[in-house]
């Protein structure tokens, strides 16, 4: 082991550890600019919500400032996290 290896930053999230095959969560974040119809409509067409709980994800977002929109693999959400943020909504994976 080479010396700067031992002086590794211990917040550093090796994201290599993760497995494909874990359970993973798109989370929206409040982003202010967007309206809740919008928001709506958009987790309909992507995501397959059902009107009520896309209606609901925007409500918790809006008071919370963030809500888990989906649970799947990395390789389903990734391409939803890809249409949202070219819708212009604000998406992260967990």
């Amino acid at each position: 082991m080479g010396r700067n290896e031992s002086k590794r930053n211990p917040d550093f999230q090796d994201l290599t550890n993760f497995s494909q095959d874990e359970d993973r969560f798109l989370i929206l974040h409040n982003d202010e600019v967007n309206t809740f119809i919008f928001v709506i409509d958009s987790l309909v067409e992507v995501c397959g919500h059902d009107p009520l709980q896309a209606e609901q994800c925007a409500f918790i977002t809006h008071h919370q400032g963030k809500c888990d929109i989906k649970k799947g693999v990395f390789k389903v959400l990734e391409p939803m996290q890809t249409n949202l943020l070219n819708r212009g909504l604000s998406v992260t994976i967990d």
